[in-house]
């Protein structure tokens, strides 16, 4: 016996975000979801103040990041370890700026 199943919405009525605003709300999450909290906690504020107002150039920097391991890009972020020459960015200055300031907001 077989059971009919309901159609599913045309794809012209499913909402759908803009490819910008689901990069951003993607990056975000990958922000937020590292497995490492102190990463968690640097890239999760991080994305959600500056996202949004990235250039391209600075949003492929970020998304390339995501793509390290959490513990490379604390490290580099931190100043911990040399960072390699294609992270020396602007954009990780940005993010060493942020997370210097944190530190000192919780001191």
């Amino acid at each position: 016996m077989q059971v009919a199943l309901p159609n599913p919405a045309p794809a012209a009525y499913i909402p759908r975000l803009p490819m910008e605003a689901a990069r951003v709300n993607r990056a975000r999450i990958r922000a937020w979801r590292r497995g490492f909290r102190e990463a968690d906690l640097i890239f999760g504020p991080f994305s959600d103040l500056h996202a949004s107002s990235f250039t391209d150039e600075e949003f492929t920097a970020f998304e390339n990041l995501l793509d390290q391991p959490d513990l490379d890009a604390v490290e580099w972020i931190l100043e911990g370890s040399p960072t390699p020459p294609e992270f020396e960015t602007p954009l990780m200055e940005r993010l060493r700026d942020f997370a210097r300031n944190a530190q000192t907001r919780q001191d």
